[in-house]
């Protein structure tokens, strides 16, 4: 198969194809291509303006200059977001019998070097309620008409982790990344328990001016504060009422994934469609009150302030562990596939976030939490219930959410697009941004035109026989091309298929008796 190469600009560059040219040039809305096979060019639509780029003068483009003396028209198979290449006639319909598939060339992150900007990201807080303060970052607010995207972090990072979305995406929609309570920028800002005068243990002495929550009592604006899945529910719910102010579509990692889908499924009239990377399918040790109230009395304290004795020498002596740098270090390397990634940036931040002196209690809060009102499973059905569009991009090297947990969701909900990264780990949109945002966007376009831009590797095709497409997706960083490869996997073509070769079958073997 012939690739191209590109300059991941978004307007204007050049485009090699072997040793010939292609040349695209933005402002005549023209591209002349040199070549000697038939190929098929993916190409962004909006820098071509309004018109279809199958309309457009690209499909008129005159070939000059090759060696074969046969005339070869350009096709484009689809204009709708931000692709670029695709291999020669006969990949782009779908994967080919024989396992090969095409390559497609997206764009990279906006890259300063080469004069390209990303939006530029603001740092907000919102006062929830007394004390309880959300950090959230936020780009493209300028793209007043465009979709608002909300994304939803994992357990022990915060909206830092969605700096390549925001900074990316946010030159199309509004963005937004929050952090939960307890987590990131949104640990309190003072101590949630008193310590009282003459109650002082030699362990409350040492630590009392370094670690908060280990008071004898609660502070009035902490009463009953628990970091929950609930309770980050809830925050999510005011957050799109009173910051974003109208539906959204929100897109969530591992914890955050959980989040999101548990807030759609009881929110869906705050939500145009989920995302889910990576989602963890469970959350909480702790049985929950309301689902096993004779359980959860078993288990005395449930995560509120201030910890119990009993709990704060174990914490501490956890705590230590968990927050050392090499330890840090470690998981990052267990989550992220390619360790050729760049995550010093992610891990100062969790380092920074391990030592503020309210860290060690809000993690034991977490940990003790109960289990939220509504499990994984319940909120797939009711998100099936109600129409809320799904979609599932998953990293295949994932130590902790494997592929099987998301295509165990592609069998709930059959109509969700289903696509699979690999290389890539538990953590897809900071490892592989490029291809996640790609997809994100390309999704969410699809639904604001009700299907008229295809979803992504799609392209207008129709899916093959065996219910798989497989693309490899190349792109630029740094300097670097990389190349990744994503399938796509639709469910219910596949259980149809399966369910009338069986019948085939049974009918054959019927016929052949009665001939007998």
């Amino acid at each position: 198969m012939t690739t191209l190469s590109c300059n991941p600009a978004r307007y204007g560059g050049v485009v090699e194809f072997r040793s010939y040219s292609a040349e695209k040039v933005s402002d005549s809305k023209r591209l002349s291509v040199l070549c000697s096979t038939r190929c098929k060019l993916l190409l962004p639509r909006k820098n071509f303006g309004d018109r279809s780029l199958r309309d457009s003068t690209l499909e008129k483009a005159a070939l000059n200059g090759t060696k074969s003396s046969r005339s070869s028209n350009l096709s484009v198979s689809s204009g709708g977001y931000d692709g670029y290449v695709i291999g020669c006639e006969g990949d782009v319909g779908g994967v080919a019998e024989d396992g090969s598939f095409s390559k497609i060339l997206i764009p990279g992150l906006p890259d300063e070097s080469n004069g390209e900007f990303g939006a530029p990201i603001s740092s907000c807080f919102w006062e929830w309620k007394p004390k309880l303060y959300v950090h959230y970052e936020k780009a493209g607010s300028e793209n007043a008409k465009s979709p608002p995207v909300l994304f939803l972090p994992g357990f022990g990072v915060g909206s830092f982790h969605y700096e390549k979305q925001l900074k990316d995406l946010g030159r199309d929609f509004r963005v937004w990344a929050l952090d939960f309570l307890g987590q990131g920028m949104s640990l309190p800002c003072e101590d949630p328990t008193l310590q009282l005068e003459g109650e002082e243990d030699d362990d409350a002495e040492s630590s009392k001016d370094s670690m908060w929550g280990f008071g004898e009592e609660t502070e009035p604006w902490a009463n009953k504060l628990v970091y929950s899945a609930d309770l980050w529910q809830d925050q999510v719910r005011y957050f799109v009422e009173e910051v974003i102010g109208e539906p959204v579509y929100i897109a969530g990692n591992s914890l955050g994934g959980y989040v999101a889908l548990c807030f759609a499924a009881c929110n869906p009239q705050l939500v145009k469609g989920v995302t889910l990377l990576n989602a963890t399918p469970f959350w909480g040790f702790l049985p929950n009150p309301i689902r096993s109230p004779r359980l959860a009395k078993v288990f005395p304290w449930a995560g509120t302030f201030p910890l119990p004795a009993r709990v704060r020498k174990i914490v501490k002596l956890l705590w230590q562990k968990i927050s050392d740098p090499e330890s840090i270090a470690e998981v990052l390397k267990q989550v992220y596939a390619d360790h050729s990634t760049n995550v010093d940036k992610v891990f100062a931040r969790i380092l920074e976030t391990t030592e503020h002196p309210a860290a060690a209690a809000s993690f034991a809060s977490i940990m003790f939490a109960p289990q939220g009102n509504l499990s994984f499973k319940q909120a797939l059905s009711q998100c099936q219930e109600q129409d809320v569009p799904v979609c599932l991009v998953y990293g295949k090297e994932d130590p902790w959410v494997t592929p099987i947990w998301g295509l165990l969701v592609k069998r709930r909900i059959p109509d969700a697009p289903y696509y699979e990264i690999s290389p890539a780990g538990h953590c897809p949109h900071d490892e592989v941004p490029e291809v996640v945002n790609y997809l994100l966007r390309g999704w969410i376009k699809s639904l604001e035109t009700e299907g008229l831009i295809p979803l992504p590797l799609l392209d207008g095709s129709q899916v093959p026989q065996h219910g798989v497409v497989r693309r490899d997706m190349e792109f630029v960083r740094e300097g670097v091309k990389k190349s990744v490869n994503v399938r796509f996997v639709e469910w219910k073509f596949m259980l149809w298929k399966r369910i009338g070769s069986f019948f085939e079958s049974r009918f054959e073997k019927a016929k052949l008796k009665s001939s007998i």
